[in-house]
C-alpha cells in the first residue's frame, strides 16, 4: 500500500486527458475608421495614440514589408506591440527598390510571401493584405506598366493566400488617379479596361477595394471634392468598376490621402481634414479604414506629407485629428489555449479544502487579463481562482494558475477534469488531476499505512 501511494503521487501531476482547443471569438460589429500609414515599427506608440484616442479602440496602421524584410523574428514583435497597443495591420507587400524603381514581381516568389505571411501570429482574425502599389506607374513595376502581368498577379497571390487561410482578406495595390497616359504610367481607367479584358472575373480576386483618395491637383485640393482625383475618388473607382461589369458591392480602404504642405500650412491641414473625416469618410458605411500617408517621414521625398517635423514633434493637424470623437473597435480575435499540466495532492479527507496548479499556454490571438480567466470543472464540482503568476498572458506565454477547491463529502475516487474558461467561454482542452476523497476511518488507515 506504501508503494502504491508513493508510485500514485510521483504521477499525479501528469494525468492528462486532452481534447481539441476550442476557439472564443465575438461577432465584429464596432469598427474604429480611423488610421494612418507608418513607415517603422518605431512609429507604433504614436500611431495609437493618434487613432485611439478620443473614445476609440482598435484603429488601424498600414505599413510595407518588402521581400528583403521577410524576418519572422522581428515581424512577429512588431505584430505583438500592434497587439499590446490595441491596432489592426494592413499589410501591403512589396519587392525591393532598385534606384528609383521597383524590382518587378515574379509568380514565382509568391509562395515564399504566403508561407512568411502564414507563419505570423496576426493580431485579430482579420488579415489584410495589399499586393502591389500604384501599378499604373512604371516605376512600381520593373520600369514598365503592365495591367495584364498585375492582375495575373493579384490573382495569383490572391488564390494562394485563400488557399492557406480564409482569414486572408486581399485588397489591390490602389492606383494613382491623377496619373496620365505617358511613357511611364498610364490613366486609371484605362488600366483598370485593360485589367478586365485580361481577366473579366477578377473580381473574384478581391476582397475589398483600396483607394488612394487623394485631394488634387497637387495635393491641395477641395476638402469636400468629388470625383477622380478627390477626396471622394474611391466612389468614382467604385462606379467605373460597376461598369466594367463587377457585381460585388466592395467595402473600401482607404489606404493613402491627405494635403501637401508645400502648398497648404499645417492650420489649414487639419481643418481640411477634420472636414473630411466627419463630412465624408466617417459618414459613409462603405469605407472601412482611412490610414492617411504618413505619420513620420521627414526627409525626401515626402517630407511634406509628414505628420512629424525634423525636430520630433507632432504638426497641430494630428492634435485636431486625436480630437475627434471615435468608436470604440471589437475586431475578431482568437481566443485559445492549451493546459500543459495540472497538479494537487491526491488525497484529502472529506470536505477537506485543497489546492493546486495549472500550467497554461495561451495559443490564440489576443492577451488573456486575469480579470478574466476562470477555471471549470467539467464534473459540476466547485473550484476558485487563487492567484496567478502572472497579470497577463500574451500569445505565446506561459503562466501558472493557482487554484482552491473542496473535496467532496464522502468516500470517492474521481478523474476531475479542468479547462480554463476567458471571459465565460471556454478557450482550452481539459485535463484531468486524481482525487481520492476519503472518510474518518479510511484516513485512520491510510496514516496507519504511511507510518509503516
Amino acid at each position: 500500500m506504501r508503494k502504491f501511494i508513493y508510485i500514485l503521487l510521483a504521477f499525479i501531476p501528469f494525468f492528462l486527458f486532452s481534447s481539441q482547443p476550442v476557439l472564443a471569438s465575438e461577432e465584429n460589429i464596432p469598427n474604429n475608421k480611423f488610421g494612418i500609414h507608418i513607415l517603422q515599427e518605431e512609429d507604433i506608440s504614436d500611431a495609437a495614440n493618434l487613432v485611439n484616442s478620443a473614445g476609440g479602440d482598435w484603429g488601424y496602421v498600414t505599413f510595407v514589408v518588402q521581400k528583403g524584410e521577410r524576418d519572422f523574428s522581428r515581424w512577429q514583435k512588431v505584430f505583438d506591440e500592434l497587439r499590446r497597443k490595441h491596432l489592426i495591420p494592413i499589410v501591403r507587400i512589396a519587392t525591393r527598390p532598385m534606384g528609383d524603381t521597383w524590382e518587378k514581381p515574379s509568380l514565382d516568389e509568391i509562395d515564399g510571401w504566403v508561407s512568411f505571411l502564414a507563419s505570423l501570429n496576426w493580431v485579430v482574425k482579420d488579415r489584410f493584405v495589399i499586393v502591389g502599389n500604384e501599378p499604373n506607374h512604371a516605376k512600381e513595376w520593373g520600369g514598365e506598366v503592365n495591367p495584364q502581368e498585375y492582375v495575373n498577379y493579384l490573382c495569383e497571390f490572391s488564390s494562394k493566400l485563400k488557399k492557406e487561410s480564409s482569414n486572408f482578406y486581399v485588397l489591390p495595390g490602389a492606383l494613382d488617379a491623377s496619373a496620365p497616359n505617358s511613357k511611364t504610367s498610364m490613366e486609371e481607367s484605362l488600366f483598370l479596361a485593360k485589367m478586365s479584358l485580361t481577366n473579366p472575373n477578377w473580381e473574384s480576386c478581391l476582397d475589398f477595394w483600396n483607394s488612394h483618395s487623394y485631394p488634387n491637383p497637387d495635393f491641395a485640393g477641395s476638402a469636400n471634392g468629388w470625383g477622380k482625383g478627390s477626396v471622394r475618388t474611391y466612389l468614382w473607382e467604385l462606379d467605373y468598376l460597376k461598369s466594367l461589369g463587377f457585381k460585388k458591392d466592395l467595402s473600401v480602404f482607404i489606404t493613402e490621402t491627405g494635403w501637401s504642405q508645400k502648398k497648404l500650412n499645417q492650420e489649414e491641414i487639419g481643418k481640411r481634414l477634420t472636414f473630411t473625416f466627419e463630412n465624408i469618410w466617417l459618414k459613409d458605411d462603405r469605407v472601412k479604414a482611412i490610414t492617411p500617408f504618413i505619420l513620420n517621414y521627414t526627409s525626401e521625398p515626402f517630407w511634406d506629407f509628414s505628420w512629424k517635423n525634423k525636430e520630433g514633434k507632432f504638426f497641430s493637424f494630428y492634435e485636431d485629428i486625436q480630437k475627434i470623437e471615435k468608436i470604440k473597435g471589437e475586431p475578431i480575435q482568437e481566443f485559445k489555449g492549451e493546459i500543459l499540466a495540472t497538479f494537487a495532492q491526491p488525497i484529502h479527507r472529506a470536505s477537506a479544502e485543497f489546492s493546486g496548479i495549472v500550467l497554461v499556454k495561451n495559443l490564440g490571438q489576443g492577451i488573456w487579463d486575469k480579470e478574466n480567466i476562470t477555471l471549470e470543472t467539467l464534473s459540476g464540482s466547485p473550484v476558485s481562482i487563487s492567484s496567478f503568476s502572472l497579470d497577463s498572458i500574451e500569445p505565446g506565454k506561459v503562466g501558472i494558475i493557482h487554484f482552491k477547491a473542496r473535496a467532496p463529502n464522502k468516500l470517492s475516487f474521481n478523474l476531475v477534469p479542468l479547462v480554463v474558461n476567458y471571459k465565460g467561454r471556454e478557450i482550452t482542452n481539459s485535463v484531468s488531476f486524481l482525487l481520492i476523497t476519503l472518510g474518518q476511518v479510511e484516513m485512520k488507515i491510510y496514516r496507519l499505512f504511511g507510518k509503516i
